[in-house]
């Protein structure tokens, strides 16, 4: 049955259009969270690459950390991720909730 089976894309579309696969993904080494890298992370388990149970074991992500990335990216695109601007992101987004 189709149901059952894992079935797992061999790519899927990166965060700047180009194709992704697990062979482009940051290393599990990674320590330095780039906006590019944290983008692809999150792009890979929106298309099905890897399950979110895979990218805080191979990152050493905890789920809380993870989960505000996939918000970021929802609610502002890849800007949303520098580290610089979260507060600025934050508060745009509280704001256009309230109209």
């Amino acid at each position: 049955m189709i149901e059952n089976q894992k079935i797992r894309p061999a790519q899927v579309i990166g965060p700047l259009g180009e194709p992704l696969t697990l062979a482009d993904l940051p290393a599990p080494s990674t320590k330095r969270w780039v906006v590019r890298r944290k983008a692809e992370v999150v792009a890979a388990v929106n298309g099905g690459l890897l399950t979110i149970d895979e990218v805080l074991e191979r990152y050493g992500l905890t789920l809380e950390e993870f989960a505000g990335w996939q918000r970021a990216v929802d609610r502002s695109g890849m800007q949303g991720l520098r580290v610089t601007r979260i507060q600025h992101y934050r508060d745009l987004y509280e704001r256009q909730l309230k109209y």
